[in-house]
């Protein structure tokens, strides 16, 4: 069977965040008839798989998410988004960028590649919550696999990093997210009787202005400068006539290397405190910062990009999150590519069906380099 003729058979799977609608059971029959051993970790109400090929070091892993975003609008598609289609040379469906099309893929190049055991091992980490919270996923399953005591040497994540032509840019690394949710506590009042009231939307002009304009690093090599942005904003009764009682703010940042997300934090609280507002303030950090400078795995994804498509690739850390943020930790190098991303959670995703072949040679020609 054919990359497309796999990812066809995913993207029919009606696998929307946190429901995996029967992916993996077609991955592991595929991985298991090739001598992979499977294991099914369910956590909570979460499926995923972990199935290896050898028992030396080192290890390298194909890591990746079975679980889509909803498809919004069903009838503004131009083909139904759970009927894979294919159509002037794309195939069309929700999750054939993102990342149906690449896990397809990843499983056409070991078949081709096992077809002798390689000097190591080779597995497979998928899940079906990595566009939801993300909690009872790759991040479980890395602590199941560090509890037995396995180490991760090499890791590809098949996110889509492509942005024009196939694999032009691969991430080695991910800038951090922080993620703040504050209350502003004023009192509420008549809008022609200010004196009796506090207005917190006036009260925190001042502090958004700041918020805004801050330097919070000057980035580096690798990284851009840290970023804030702010969400969304709330204030008010819905009435013209009535000054609201607090204002709530959600706001993120995106951060490198340069700054740690307790550093963030406490500028934050000080810069609050210094205009002496009554606050609530609670956070979420969603994933650390990580870098895979150029070693081995980069090197080889670099030449195999090379060798199939006959260019040199850029390493790139911008985007969002991805789950290689739960594996980086462990010590693993790890590196991002895929399929455009141009069409990722938008309504007619698709990827190029002929770079989507080349993808799984691009897959092989990785393993050959590093075995």
């Amino acid at each position: 069977m054919s990359t497309i003729d796999l990812a066809i058979e995913l993207i029919n799977c009606s696998s929307i965040t946190p429901n995996d609608a029967g992916c993996q059971s077609l991955i592991a029959k595929r991985l298991q008839s090739i001598g992979f051993t499977i294991e099914h970790l369910r956590f909570g109400e979460v499926d995923n798989i972990w199935a290896r090929y050898g028992e030396t070091a080192p290890l390298f892993v194909f890591a990746g998410h079975t679980d889509v975003v909803p498809p919004g609008a069903e009838n503004l598609w131009q083909f139904p988004p759970f009927t894979a289609t294919q159509h002037d040379g794309f195939l069309y469906g929700r999750g054939a960028a993102d990342m149906k099309g690449s896990l397809a893929a990843m499983v056409t190049a070991c078949e081709r590649f096992l077809t002798k055991p390689p000097k190591g091992s080779i597995a497979f980490l998928l899940t079906s919550d990595e566009e939801g919270i993300a909690v009872d996923g790759t991040v479980k399953v890395i602590k199941y696999l560090q509890d037995k005591g396995e180490k991760i040497d090499w890791c590809l994540v098949g996110e889509p990093s492509s942005t024009n032509d196939l694999c032009d840019v691969v991430k080695n690394g991910r800038r951090g997210s922080l993620n703040g949710h504050l209350v502003i506590q004023g009192v509420q009042g008549h809008v022609a009787y200010p004196h009796l009231a506090d207005n917190p939307i006036h009260r925190f002009a001042s502090v958004l202005k700041t918020l805004c304009q801050t330097e919070w690093d000057q980035g580096n090599e690798f990284f851009p400068p840290t970023s804030f942005q702010i969400t969304n904003i709330n204030a008010g009764t819905g009435t013209d006539n009535v000054i609201p009682g607090d204002l709530t703010l959600l706001f993120n940042f995106r951060y490198s290397t340069e700054v740690t997300h307790s550093q963030l934090q406490s500028q934050v609280i000080a810069l609050l405190d210094q205009y002496k507002l009554k606050y609530h303030l609670k956070w979420r950090h969603s994933g650390f910062p990580f870098l895979t400078p150029v070693g081995r795995l980069v090197a080889a994804t670099q030449e195999a990009i090379y060798d199939v498509c006959g260019y040199e690739t850029t390493l790139s850390t911008a985007g969002g999150t991805s789950d290689g943020r739960f594996i980086a930790p462990t010590g693993a190098e790890v590196i991002e590519v895929g399929p455009n991303n141009s069409t990722i959670h938008k309504l007619n995703e698709c990827v190029n069906i002929d770079e989507l072949e080349s993808l799984s040679l691009i897959y092989q020609r990785i393993l050959e380099k590093l075995f």
